[in-house]
């Protein structure tokens, strides 16, 4: 028999319904909302930090057309100096221990990307295209005057050839492998020395490095440029 009117496993019409066992539909928006804002904060991580060290210096150094400082690259990264050195050295082994085609030298007082030495036959052939455009012996023998007695005069130079050099002076000034260097206080003559362009071309850090020359200069060259005097 009906107990107050209700059927027995019914619940009373007053009763509030049972809860359900599914989340509720704000709960799980509230969750995927949460989720999405930590992946964005992830990948905002992600795009703060940016690339590494090495990675910067490498796209710096492959659109520069002269050596670049080490203090440069450190203000323009905004790293100690310290570590981008040490950066730059880390990278130059690296290219050297994989045998890669290039290099990174530290040449006229900074850094630039170089093809490697036993490559050069390869780089010339598709570069020139067969064209010669080396210097001739009278500039060759000029330019080791002006690197091993500068800063030289025009006269000092010819002493030290034993002929006239002025228009050969001229065709280095041209290629900017040789710059004025003032004049000298007792005759006024312009003073030539070369340049850092001249380092770069030999992948010389300063001129400390070039190679011992005295032994093949003539003993009376000093008497030779006052007879020119």
């Amino acid at each position: 028999m009906p107990l107050g009117g209700a059927a027995l496993g019914e619940p009373p019409s007053g009763a509030p319904e049972a809860s359900r066992s599914e989340t509720p539909s704000g709960a799980v928006d509230g969750a995927e909302t949460e989720v999405s804002g930590y992946e964005d904060g992830v990948q905002g991580e992600r795009e703060a930090v940016g690339p590494t060290l090495e990675a910067a210096l490498e796209a710096i150094l492959l659109v520069v057309d002269e050596p670049v400082a080490e203090v440069t690259l450190a203000q323009v990264l905004e790293r100690p100096t310290h570590e981008v050195a040490a950066a730059l050295r880390a990278l130059a082994a690296e290219y050297t221990a994989a045998g890669r085609g290039f290099d990174l030298r530290e040449v006229a007082g900074g850094w630039r990307f170089y093809t490697r030495a036993d490559c050069a036959p390869l780089v010339e052939r598709f570069v020139r295209d067969g064209q010669q455009t080396r210097l001739t012996q009278a500039a060759l023998e000029t330019l080791a005057v002006v690197a091993y007695r500068q800063p030289v005069s025009r006269a000092r130079v010819a002493a030290v050839r034993g002929v006239n050099s002025d228009g050969v002076m001229r065709t280095l000034v041209a290629r900017g492998l040789v710059e004025e260097a003032g004049t000298d206080p007792e005759s006024q003559a312009v003073l030539y020395r070369t340049s850092s362009y001249f380092l770069e071309r030999l992948g010389l850090r300063d001129l400390s490095e070039l190679p011992e020359l005295a032994p093949f200069l003539p003993d009376d060259v000093e008497n030779l440029e006052e007879t020119t005097k």
